[in-house]
């Protein structure tokens, strides 16, 4: 009789802490393999092994590429590589982004419910906007079971709350302090094994392309979803529009994926960063008008007058972008 033998953990902003309570609650003989990614920095060390080694009694460590996977271990995700499982081993890939992030609980969920359906538990804690959604939502459609952190209980309740708004039969809603209860129950009690979910082609795809399957990628014909007018902020490629439910995701050619949110998110970042490009070329050229005119005073007046409406025009134009930069970080001081 199958057991639930995989446990796959996501969160973000404040997940330190929640993955500390979850590891020092879990019992040394678990008889699961816990699976964790954590969203941090590309460019910095972790220390969550370390930290949860403290804190638990089972053994944790960064996952290895190939790494056989054994139950009664914790494997934690190493910056700007995705996490993904594997049947009895676990993968590491350098594939495109997706909500921004690398590692990503998407991929991870995903990779584990087309691996191993029923067997999955799949957690996700506290975090900022919405990665793991799409995840959750692959996990249940091949019959896993689903935990979502109460958003009253969670630091950041934005990953909980969108997972709970647009994935159907979450198993359990539940504060951190009775997750860890929940997964021992679930793990020691056997299953009622269910007729599987055969695996969606779009499943299927996104496995591949987050490996930078070279087929996937090139292959135009049988990409899931429909050319959008977005185009990718990483990459400047098209993306595709995909509808899962009441969830909007975007995917590019390249592979880069993004929920409706994060892809909002991510275009105020670009629209903020033009805006400072913008406000850095008018003051220039404010100031190099200024100095064209000072220049001409004595020789051309009608060219330093030129210059110095040139300087006006900018630095009514600067002001301007000033005040929409202030709307947009009302804590920033651009003086």
């Amino acid at each position: 009789m199958l057991k639930h033998n995989i446990i796959v953990v996501g969160t973000s902003a404040g997940g330190v802490e929640a993955l500390t309570y979850l590891v020092k609650h879990l019992p040394p003989d678990l008889n699961a393999a816990v699976i964790i990614v954590l969203h941090v920095s590309s460019y910095s060390k972790s220390f969550l092994p370390e930290i949860l080694s403290r804190a638990g009694k089972l053994p944790v460590s960064h996952a290895q590429n190939g790494e056989a996977i054994v139950p009664g271990s914790i494997y934690v995700a190493l910056p700007d590589y995705h996490l993904l499982v594997e049947k009895g081993y676990l993968r590491l890939t350098r594939g495109a982004k997706e909500n921004r992030c690398r590692p990503a609980i998407d991929p991870l969920f995903r990779s584990a419910a087309r691996t191993y359906g029923q067997q999955v538990i799949a957690v996700l804690l506290t975090g900022l906007l919405d990665d793991g959604t799409a995840g959750l939502m692959a996990v249940k459609m091949r019959r896993g079971v689903a935990i979502v952190q109460n958003p009253d209980d969670a630091l950041y309740p934005d990953m909980p709350r969108n997972a709970i708004k647009n994935v159907e039969d979450i198993d359990h809603i539940l504060p951190l302090s009775d997750i860890p209860s929940t997964l021992v129950a679930l793990v020691n009690t056997p299953m009622e094994v269910q007729p599987e979910n055969p695996i969606p082609s779009e499943m299927e795809f996104e496995s591949k392309i987050v490996q930078l399957d070279l087929e996937a990628v090139e292959n135009e014909s049988d990409r899931p979803g429909k050319p959008s007018n977005f185009a990718c902020p990483d990459c400047g490629g098209i993306l595709w529009e995909l509808e899962e439910g009441n969830l909007l995701r975007f995917r590019c050619r390249t592979g880069h994926a993004y929920s409706a949110e994060t892809l909002l998110a991510t275009q105020s970042e670009k629209v903020e960063d033009a805006l400072w490009i913008a406000l850095r070329a008018l003051e220039e050229k404010a100031s190099l008008s200024h100095r064209m005119a000072s220049r001409m005073e004595v020789r051309n007046q009608t060219l330093a007058a030129r210059f110095k409406e040139e300087e006006h025009s900018a630095k009514e134009s600067s002001a301007i972008i000033r005040e929409v930069l202030l709307k947009v970080n009302p804590n920033t001081d651009v003086d």
